[in-house]
């Protein structure tokens, strides 16, 4: 294999891999939106006041974190921010479980589905 050949093969490798990145921050920010507009939708009592905002802040530090470890600072640092996401992740499913839907069969559908595409 030619340096030449190598170095094309580096390029188009970083080129995807900033494509991905950019796939993710995206996909993030819209899980985040998602769950902001779903919480629009919940009857914010006393009991679910808390649940919700832990869940607006838990969906959206998902991708605030991501974002984080895409600076360049380091391996060490880039790990422990993906780490963070995906704790902050678990954070928002464990929350979608908390939330009251009163007996509201959309709004359950939609905690479900919501709960559910954390597990992909």
């Amino acid at each position: 294999m030619s340096e030449k050949s190598t170095i094309v093969g580096k390029s188009l490798l970083a080129q995807f891999a900033i494509a991905i990145s950019k796939e993710l921050e995206d996909r993030f920010l819209e899980f985040a939106r998602r769950v902001r507009d779903f919480c629009r939708r919940l009857k914010w009592d006393i009991i679910n006041t808390e649940y919700i905002k832990q869940l607006i802040k838990a969906s959206g530090s998902v991708g605030a974190n991501y974002i984080e470890a895409s600076d360049d600072l380091g391996k060490a640092d880039e790990r422990m921010k993906i780490k963070i996401a995906r704790r902050e992740a678990k954070e928002s499913k464990h929350f979608l479980s908390l939330v009251l839907t009163y007996d509201d069969s959309e709004v359950e559908k939609e905690r479900i589905y919501w709960s559910m595409s954390l597990n992909k």
